[in-house]
């Protein structure tokens, strides 16, 4: 399943603490063209260094799959951020 929501969770040193939301979709939406220049340059890269683009590709296909599920916390003296992919 590809994600469709990132959450990200902030607590700053003050004690405060911030959520963030959001959606992949829009954001892939919003973000095509530099995704399409980023793909372009992913396969002019392969094409450069011999990588098979099509596995390239697929590779991260696989991972972007992978993807929900996922967190990540991270926690540095009073400060603490947590992102979550659903």
């Amino acid at each position: 399943m590809i994600p469709y929501l990132v959450t990200v969770h902030y607590r700053r040193p003050d004690g405060r603490r911030r959520r963030l939301y959001i959606p992949v979709l829009l954001m892939l939406l919003l973000l095509s063209p530099l995704v399409l220049l980023a793909v372009l340059g992913g396969v002019v890269a392969c094409l450069v260094t011999g990588v098979s683009p099509v596995g390239a590709l697929r590779g991260a296909g696989q991972l972007l799959w992978a993807l929900p599920g996922t967190r990540f916390e991270l926690e540095y003296d009073r400060t603490a951020v947590m992102v979550s992919v659903r």
